[in-house]
């Protein structure tokens, strides 16, 4: 099974970057599409940034112009670079894929989650 581990999150002020990677173990038959979720407390986890697998990409719009989804050239990555960070970016950051394991079997895979934490 596929296993994913983010990592870069951290402690920023307000105007601020980071780029958060995402680490994928293992291998898929195919790769539907990967994203970047994130999570506050009490809140539902929603989409940030996807790519698909043949790279089109699309954004929340509270980060479009300011964040960027993008594969790894090498190794098996997924990276958001986040840029103008906003106190409103605070948040669990999750990594995932869907993708097929065979020709006939799918699944969504997630990882543990990093925080970031955007201060004013």
């Amino acid at each position: 099974q596929v296993h994913l581990v983010e990592s870069g999150g951290g402690l920023v002020r307000a105007g601020g970057s980071l780029t958060l990677a995402c680490t994928i173990s293992g291998s898929l038959f195919r790769t539907v599409a990967m994203g970047w979720y994130r999570q506050t407390p009490g809140m539902e986890r929603d989409l940030v940034a996807q790519i698909t697998g043949g790279g089109s990409t699309n954004y929340a719009d509270s980060v479009k112009g300011r964040f960027t989804i993008a594969k790894g050239d090498t190794g098996n990555t997924l990276y958001l670079q986040m840029n103008s960070l906003k106190t409103e970016d605070t948040a669990v950051y999750y990594c995932s894929i869907r993708g097929y394991e065979s020709p006939t079997l799918w699944g969504d895979y997630w990882g543990q989650g990093t925080q970031v934490t955007v201060s004013s």
